[in-house]
Formats: structure tokens, sequence, C-alpha cells
């Protein structure tokens, strides 16, 4: 009998764990809270080995092709008068700007667009109960459906309902870096061609980047806090948040603050870290964000996730369905890979919005001299080290239907 299996999230790690679970043969349900997928959002990487898991699902073309085709960044003045860059062609294009940096909406709608034929997508639902049993778990949904899966997956992200209602309050779990981020589209003011601009004072950054073909842009807003300071639930007084503490801003600044109220897609967030003892309990196991989040400092939450449903998926395969064994494997293999790239994100955090003026200066010094350094300046070896610190395991022998690239 085919084992069903229900994965809570679309955005991208549940779209990924359901494209390979299919391919293993698996019957697959997605749910998703939203009414349908959630477009734009803030700009994701992929680097290292997470550029191979893409290869392999054979959507390798489709995710370039959605790319922001961001080119490199200059660290700018107050004037807008550039102090240094940092191009994407660095490092093998696994540097600080990443060779594939892609809207999170938009990597979500090509892994959609992978499975929908074959996986069952239910928007505007969600999971309200687990009851595990012996043979199964009986899911209970929003929508007042009730119905029995072999495993259920939580891909839903840092503010994770499955894990809640199976592992207890996200308070346990989440650890904060320091820093509240905001997300949103706005004209293309600086007329930046495929390139980013980023601007900083003591403990506050600015960054302004070009998407849609430079027919828009992207603006990151970040500020010192964590999730004491707001409330999710409540947006205006997100916004209200960013324009008390960032109203001493010089650049683009004062602009991009009057920009929020017509933002079509604001997002804000606390820059955390989720640290769990285990990732599974039963027939729930958790992915992605829900399970390990980096840290959007990190730059390697959409590798992780793109790893990880790789993995998870695997091991299910391997172990012909049987949770126990796939989700200790499925920990086993990541778990090293998972700490290494946490660790890293917590470095970042460190030097993501410098502390003082000497500091932003030594910070732009840093990334002018960065490029003409012999070798690899040692963070950066560290780096690419962390990024590429897992043997990918080969599950080929156990696909039950073609890749992509072949059909």
């Amino acid at each position: 009998m085919t084992k069903r299996m229900l994965i809570s999230g679309a955005s991208i790690a549940g779209p990924a764990l359901a494209h390979w679970l299919h391919r293993y043969g698996f019957a697959v349900t997605v749910v998703e809270r939203a009414p349908g997928l959630r477009p734009g959002g803030q700009a994701v990487d992929l680097r290292g080995v997470g550029k191979e898991v893409v290869r392999r699902m054979g959507l390798d073309a489709a995710v370039r092709a959605a790319c922001t085709d961001t080119r490199g960044m200059s660290y700018v003045d107050k004037n807008n008068r550039e102090r240094a860059q940092m191009r994407a062609d660095m490092f093998d294009g696994d540097g600080l700007i990443a060779e594939i940096e892609i809207l999170r909406g938009d990597l979500a709608a090509v892994l959609y667009e992978a499975t929908r034929h074959d996986v069952e997508y239910r928007f505007g639902d969600t999971i309200t109960g687990i009851q595990q049993r012996d043979d199964g778990v009986v899911a209970e949904f929003a929508s007042g459906a009730t119905e029995e899966f072999d495993v259920v997956i939580g891909a839903d992200g840092l503010h994770s309902g499955l894990r809640a209602l199976v592992f207890g309050p996200e308070s346990r779990y989440l650890r904060d870096l320091g820093y509240l981020l905001g997300f949103f589209t706005v004209p293309n003011r600086l007329e930046l061609d495929h390139w980013m601009a980023g601007y900083a004072e003591p403990n506050y950054t600015a960054v302004i980047r070009s998407i849609r073909d430079n027919r828009a842009a992207m603006a990151l807003l970040s500020i010192p806090g964590d999730r004491s300071d707001y409330d999710y639930r409540d947006v205006a007084g997100q916004k209200s948040l960013l324009r008390k503490n960032m109203r001493h801003m010089a650049w683009e600044v004062p602009w991009l603050l009057g920009q929020l109220d017509d933002a079509p897609d604001f997002y804000f967030d606390s820059c955390s870290q989720v640290h769990m003892p285990s990732w599974s309990a039963g027939r729930v196991a958790l992915l992605g964000d829900a399970a390990f989040c980096a840290s959007p400092i990190s730059g390697q939450g959409t590798t992780l996730a793109i790893i990880g449903a790789y993995v998870l998926a695997g091991e299910l395969a391997a172990a012909d369905g049987d949770h126990a064994t796939a989700f200790g494997e499925y920990e086993r293999k990541l778990r090293d890979y998972v700490a290494a790239n946490q660790q890293m994100g917590v470095d970042n955090a460190k030097r993501f919005a410098p502390r003082s003026r000497l500091g932003v200066w030594a910070q732009y010094q840093f990334a002018r001299v960065l490029p003409h350094l012999p070798g690899k300046a040692s963070f950066m070896r560290k780096m690419m080290q962390v990024i590429n610190g897992i043997e990918l395991p080969d599950y080929r022998h156990l696909l039950r239907t073609h890749p992509l690239s072949a059909r």
C-alpha cells in the first residue's frame, strides 16, 4: 500500500520535499494556510551543495531563469557614492553575493509548478490537531476535515504551527540574534541595473536591490531588537517601529520609510535561529526553518531547506517508509552540517551591522581589499568549507519516476 505523506507549508522546504517524495512513490498532500502562493518576499540564496541538489531535481534551468541576476553590491555613503564593491562572480558564485539569488516567492513558484500535477495542494487550510497512533497520524484541519496519514512533516517556517502543536511553544526553541528585519518592494528609484546598494550607520543597515529585471526594487531595513520588541500580528506597529528607529538615518532611508504604507508585500520578523534537541516525535518530523532555521543573516536558510528535503525524502525511501529509521538517519546525516551553518549565522550577525562609525569604516575597507587578497580571506575559506560541508547521499536507485530534466 502506498504510504501517505502530509506536509505543512508550501513555501520552499515543503514543495522541495514533495518533489522527492513523489519521485520515490509516496502519495503526497501539502497543506498551506495562505489562500495561494505568496509572491515576492526577500531574496534568498542557493550555494554550494544546494545547487547540486537543484541539478538532481532537474530544476537548475528553471531556477536560474527566475533569478534576480544580481551581479554585485555597492557599499555607499550618505551621498550614494560608492566606497566599496562586491561582485557575485567572486568565490565561484558562492560568496557574500551569491550567483543564484532568487525571490522567495519566485523559487516557491518554480517548485510548485514542478510538482502541482503530481502532488495534492490544499491552500487556505491548516493543521489544527494531531493524534498519533501506532499505525498512523490523524490530522485535524481548520476546514473541519479529519484524515489519517502515515507521516506528517512540518515545513511551515520559523513560526511553525505544527511545531507548536507537537513540540510545544516556540519560545523553547527560538534564539534571537539581535536584529529585526523588514522587507518590502519599492520602485527602482536609484535605477539599479541588476545590482544592490547598501548603506550602514552604527547598528542600522539599509539595502536596496533591483528585481523583476530592474522594473522594481526590494528594500531591506535592519534595526536592533528581538521578538519582545514587537507584536507579530500588528503590521502598523512594525512599520511605526522602523520609522521611529531609523528616522535619524541619511541616504535613501527617509524615502524608504515613506514607502512603507504603500508597500504591497511588507514582511517583518526577528532575525532568529531554531535549536531543537530532536527534529522528530513519533511519526511527525520538522524540516527547514521549522526545525533548524539558521537566520537570514546566515545566507544558508534556503540551501539547508533544499538539502534537508533531499535527505529526508531519500531516507524515507531507503527505509521503505519506516519513519523511526528514516528520521534517525535524517538527523544523523544533517546535524553537524546544520550546526556549522547556524554557527556561521551567529558569526555573520556580529559583522552584519557594525556598532560604531569606526566599525562601518572597517566594514567598507574590508570589502574594498577582499577581492585583492592573495588566495581567500580566512573567514571566506571557512565559509566555503561550511557551505560545502556535507557529502550528498546517492538515492538514485530508489527513484520510481524519471528526473524532470528527462521528461
